[in-house]
């Protein structure tokens, strides 16, 4: 049966940035609803994120039990893929509670513009018709497929590499991104053969050669191989096996394993049966949605955040936006500022940035000093055995203000949101330096980055 009805703001997509939109929104007094065609949550939840996340953290389990001689492969994985079920059942039982208990009306299926006003959806076996005053798209992104590689069988997406029921022999993973190396250095963990082809001239491009340095240590130990300069071209697959073909230095080259994984990046979900030709709304020649600075489309009722917005693709970053754009259909004014958020890997060291790195600010002719100190001669790190990397600060010669932080060692990931507040409340290094840090803790490494970023600005200024 068709039911119809009117709402101040509907929400398509329960991700990270879909759910965070319905609860401002219902907090702001808007009668909301969510549209989620798969699983509340979203991808985020269910099969990236939260699910990838857990498995690490498994790995690091199964990797110290076999250390010992007590690990049962089999049972170790069975019990690993359990657990990582559990975390994102909670995670995704949290969701829903949520929204429920802020009023916000959820409806299961996918929805589709009829006009700029209305959205049909269409759930299993019934279809209903909502108007709205606004609405907030949040339909997230799909792992991007080759043409020469489709998925299936013995080709995984990152979906099918994290629901695999037993560890796999040999792995090849083509994309040597953050996703290929966390999702390779778990199963490396785990006792698979990893390979990592990677097309650029070093595994992890985009970020600074000492950044990465003591995670590409970390993984040689963990015995993955990396073949960077390297072209996937085609793969035949066996009941039981894929072979590869790739071509590096203009030589083709091949390689088998028990599958293989591609890793190249993820593709905005604005095709399909969504509609935006029926509203007007033009997608980029990479179906990116264009946004002002409160994620206003150019249809100004209509917002965009998330994967399907330019930048990366982050879920916190989709959160921040989330909740601007539910204030500014509510009249707040909100606006979106990008210089303080975080990106981190969840790698072995981990790895975090904020802001600008010394080499972006010295790009766009910004006089930078900088504050270096390693996890090496911390306490702390001493004591969890954890003493790779360092962290570094990035400080504005001229104003002292700290405009970028870099991490890669243990806990970066919790350890860059202190950097990320600096630079959003303009602090100085000398303000990161003063602050006292109980001991002993990994924080204190990135007070004495400040203090060595502070020196050399008092230095200089004499």
């Amino acid at each position: 049966m068709s039911q119809h009805e009117t709402i101040d703001n509907l929400v398509i997509g329960s991700g990270p940035g879909g759910y965070v939109a319905a609860l401002r929104s219902a907090q702001l007094g808007m009668k909301t609803a969510v549209v989620e065609r798969n699983q509340i949550g979203g991808v985020c939840t269910h099969v990236g994120c939260i699910p990838s996340k857990a498995l690490i953290a498994e790995s690091h389990r199964y990797q110290l039990l076999n250390q010992r001689n007590n690990a049962n492969d089999s049972l170790i994985f069975e019990s690993a893929q359990a657990f990582k079920q559990g975390v994102v059942n909670k995670q995704a039982g949290g969701v829903r509670f949520l929204l429920k208990n802020a009023g916000v009306q959820i409806v299961e299926g996918e929805a589709s513009f009829i006009d700029e006003h209305t959205a049909l959806i269409k759930g299993a076996g019934s279809e209903q018709y909502i108007s709205f005053k606004n609405a907030i798209l949040a339909t997230g992104s799909r792992p991007i497929e080759l043409p020469a590689l489709p998925f299936g069988g013995r080709i995984l997406s990152s979906t099918e590499a994290l629901s695999l029921s037993h560890i796999p022999g040999s792995l090849i993973i083509i994309g040597g991104g953050y996703i290929g190396v966390e999702l390779g250095q778990m199963y490396a963990k785990f006792g698979t053969k990893v390979t990592i082809l990677e097309g650029a001239e070093q595994a992890l491009p985009g970020f600074e050669p000492e950044l990465t340095a003591p995670v590409l240590k970390q993984l040689k130990a963990d015995g993955v191989t990396i073949i960077t300069g390297a072209i996937a071209s085609t793969a035949e697959q066996t009941a039981d096996s894929v072979t590869l073909h790739y071509s590096q230095n203009q030589k083709q080259q091949f390689i088998q394993a028990d599958y293989a994984l591609v890793t190249v990046g993820r593709k905005p979900n604005t095709d399909g049966n969504l509609g935006l030709e029926r509203i007007g709304l033009p997608v980029t020649s990479r179906g990116l949605i264009e946004t002002d600075e409160q994620g206003r489309t150019a249809v100004p009722h209509i917002f965009a955040i998330g994967d399907i917005t330019a930048g990366p693709a982050l879920a916190h970053k989709a959160s921040y936006e989330a909740k601007v754009a539910a204030e500014a259909i509510a009249g707040q004014p909100s606006t979106i500022d990008y210089k303080a958020i975080p990106l981190v890997m969840f790698s072995e060291p981990e790895l975090a940035s904020v802001g600008l790195s010394e080499t972006e600010a010295k790009a766009k002719g910004i006089a930078v000093v900088t504050g270096k100190s390693p996890f090496s001669i911390n306490g702390r790190a001493l004591a969890l055995q954890a003493t790779d990397g360092f962290v570094k600060i990035v400080a504005d010669e001229a104003s002292k203000a700290i405009i970028g932080a870099q991490i890669v060692g243990v806990e970066a990931s919790t350890l860059i949101s202190e950097l990320a507040l600096a630079i959003e409340m303009g602090a100085t290094a000398e303000d990161l330096a003063l602050t006292i840090h109980p001991h002993p803790t990994l924080g204190e490494v990135i007070m004495e980055a400040s203090e060595q970023a502070a020196g050399k600005l008092t230095t200089n200024k004499a």
